[in-house]
């Protein structure tokens, strides 16, 4: 998933990712806005797991032994 990140006129930085609606931080630096956005997109992910809902991208990182 590709993080989007840059600095507001203000000097706050704001990052999201795009492809996943609701994941968006603002943090004092880049470094903390990357870490607090993925620790965010985690969460959104995890909660959309628990409903049912379908996440194509976690294909890619869960395999189901049969």
């Amino acid at each position: 998933m590709r993080i989007e990140i840059e600095q507001e006129e203000d000097g706050r930085w704001i990052a999201e990712v795009a492809d996943l609606p609701g994941t968006l931080v603002y943090a004092p630096t880049a470094e903390l806005a990357e870490a607090r956005v993925k620790a965010l997109a985690l969460r959104v992910m995890a909660d959309r797991l628990e409903h049912g809902e379908v996440i194509p991208e976690l294909r890619e990182v869960f395999s189901v032994a049969a």
